[in-house]
């Protein structure tokens, strides 16, 4: 421990959005926030930042181009600070801070964050401890093994005002990190974090947010109240390739108290000040982290024996075998069968004459359906949050290209009206471009149905007919089919979108929703070609619940979904399945329910097979063109770049 540590102590926790891959610019913002907390009253001694905020996190095969020293980074910051007080007119006071960065280290790159003391009268920074990512997570989005090594230690440092510990993201995960962190003195465990949201559904907690937002304040809490730390929870916000960090920085207090809490999607600095005495009071409470010091070479032991393979001793003495268990394996009878003697095996009767015979002792019987038990994540989501969620990813990845403005194909459909009402909302409806691209055949609807959006919103629209060019191609082939036609327009409405879009200066947006890509159900290199898709993610049914609280006029939601390609086509009829049923068996499927599970749950063989069917055989449509590896730096595979995906 310190000989003198500071109480009470204030912290800032900062979360913003890097600049991806531009480490000079990200320094300069740290440096300028440092001296933001700087002017504060009460000044925070140590401003917490996130995982990998120097560089943004989804950066792959680009880690070794940001990755830096720490020393390097505890100088280029220190300079950065000392600068941006100059120029705000601010003194330069000590100052500590916990940064997550992709560091390079005797020739080898890892995740880290430092803990740093910079802005000293006497001298250059501190270099306090560096904590190296013990866990990387290698599933779903994540491949972080693939491009960092991982670290080997956990462990507790002093500070000016304690004893502290660093996690970086998934090390929380595991509850033997905090553990850790804590035997070692740790008074604070900092959790430098860059956390995708992920979770439509309703938060049961009532706290605006996604779902993963709700798992990690769990996580976040429980290290605290088990070991009886103060625990900080720094979060990335912004998108990066279609991945939001959702913030929601956290203090707990060591009792697993939330103390203060930032907001959703938005750049804060959390400011709050805390009593270390806590910590007495909150372990004198519940003592746990003592009990486990005197459990722990037990424990230790315990996990020996384990990991050796060491064959279980039984430590206690088993009951007399009765006659009647003798009798049991002696005639072969299972416990069912088994007769009781003077008393004649009784017949089946009902729950309800078995509670009446049994009287009082008798208890209630709670069921719960194998349709509502262990099922996957509900498809019931929160509309006003989603369309938070998506008009800020929109924002952002506009920005992010270089665009202001947006051209849509508009339908008259519900996908096209919900990404048109998103694009209006996030950009301002003078930015959003309408294109209406009807064939002869078309439907008169989808024209009228389309006009009420660009009424509704005000955006600009403009009106192409595709007939022309359909119709002359065709002139040589006049026995397509349906099909063949069909894909023609769909190919000759995007030609005309990414056209239109040079025209104005605006990026093309996609309008394909999750159900249709999963099933294939859209024309190769047409409909899934625009960069950006704000709804790609989103099942047909949750597409039409966000229609409803976006106010998508009833007309268009209400309507049954067709590509209007083919007269009289719908889309049902041509799935053959519902869409109501399509989207549960899709989301079963994806979360790794067997047909099994899922005909408990009361799904038919037929359904099933028909979905599995689509899902399969149109996986191809989802992948990009498969390329001849022959070389050691093949696009995509060696050839990766801070990826901007």
């Amino acid at each position: 421990m310190s000989s003198e540590p500071i109480r009470p102590l204030t912290l800032a926790i900062c979360q913003f959005a890097p600049r991806k891959g531009d480490t000079a610019a990200n320094i300069q913002r740290l440096g300028a926030l440092c001296a933001q907390a700087a002017s504060l009253d009460p000044r925070p001694q140590v401003v917490h930042f996130p995982e990998t905020v120097l560089s943004g996190y989804f950066v792959e095969g680009g880690v070794r181009e940001v990755a830096v020293t720490a020393g390097a980074l505890a100088n280029d910051l220190d300079d950065a600070y000392r600068t941006a007080c100059v120029l705000a007119g601010v003194p330069t006071v000590a100052i500590d801070i916990v940064v997550g960065f992709y560091e390079r280290w005797r020739d080898t790159l890892h995740n880290s964050a430092a803990y740093l003391t910079i802005g000293l009268d006497d001298g250059p920074p501190v270099l306090r401890h560096v904590h190296r990512k013990n866990f990387l997570p290698t599933y779903g989005l994540f491949d972080e093994e693939r491009f960092v090594e991982r670290g080997t230690d956990i462990r507790a440092f002093e500070t000016p005002w304690g004893r502290a510990a660093i996690l970086v993201c998934e090390d929380a995960w595991h509850s033997m990190s905090g553990m850790i962190a804590a035997l070692d003195g740790a008074q604070m465990v900092f959790v430098s974090s860059a956390a995708p949201a992920r979770g439509l559904w309703p938060r049961d907690d009532g706290i605006p947010g996604p779902y993963s937002a709700a798992r990690w304040e769990r996580l976040i809490r429980d290290i605290a109240e088990e070991h009886g730390v103060y625990t900080s929870f720094a979060n990335l916000v912004g998108t990066e390739g279609g991945k939001r960090f959702f913030g929601t920085s956290l203090l707990v207090g060591p009792g697993g108290d939330v103390r203060s809490r930032a907001p959703v999607w938005d750049e804060s600095m959390l400011v709050v000040t805390l009593d270390l005495d806590d910590l007495v009071r909150a372990r004198a409470d519940a003592p746990l982290l003592s009990d486990l010091r005197v459990a722990l070479p037990h424990v230790l032991d315990t996990v020996r024996r384990v990991q050796e393979n060491a064959p279980v001793v039984l430590s206690y003495d088993g009951p007399e075998p009765a006659a009647a268990d003798l009798l049991r394996g002696a005639r072969g009878f299972t416990t069912g069968e088994f007769p009781i003697p003077g008393h004649p095996a009784p017949a089946a009767v009902s729950d309800a004459e078995v509670v009446g015979r049994i009287g009082r002792e008798a208890l209630p019987v709670i069921r719960q359906s194998m349709r509502d038990h262990g099922g996957p994540p509900p498809l019931t989501i929160d509309p006003a949050m989603a369309e938070e969620w998506l008009t800020g990813f929109l924002r952002e990845e506009m920005t992010r290209r270089g665009f202001q403005r947006a051209v849509i194909g508009l339908s008259g459909g519900v996908d096209s009206a919900v990404t048109a009402y998103l694009a209006a909302r996030a950009l301002g409806p003078s930015n959003v471009i309408a294109i209406r691209m009807p064939y002869r055949t078309s439907s008169g609807d989808s024209l009228l149905h389309a006009q009420l959006v660009i009424d509704a919103l005000g955006i600009d629209s403009r009106t192409v007919d595709i007939s022309g060019p359909v119709d002359a191609y065709f002139e040589h082939d006049t026995e397509a089919d349906a099909a063949r036609r069909g894909n023609v327009m769909a190919r000759t409405r995007i030609i005309t979108l990414f056209d239109l879009s040079a025209r104005f200066r605006a990026l093309p947006l996609g309008t394909g929703n999750k159900t249709e890509r999963l099933f294939g159900y859209f024309t190769w290199h047409a409909d899934d070609s625009p960069p950006v898709n704000p709804i790609g993610d989103l099942y047909k049914t949750q597409v039409w619940a966000l229609a409803r609280h976006l106010g998508v006029p009833d007309a268009i939601v209400a309507k049954p979904a067709t590509a209007d390609l083919v007269v009289g086509q719908t889309d049902e009829a041509d799935l053959g399945i519902s869409y109501a049923r399509a989207d549960d068996i899709l989301n079963g499927l994806l979360h790794g329910f067997t047909h099994e599970a899922l005909r408990a749950r009361g799904f038919s063989v037929e359904e099933l097979a028909l979905v599995e069917r689509r899902l399969a055989t149109t996986h191809w449509k989802r992948r990009p063109p498969a390329t001849a590896l022959v070389s050691h730096s093949g696009i995509g595979e060696s050839y990766l770049r801070p990826v901007d995906y």
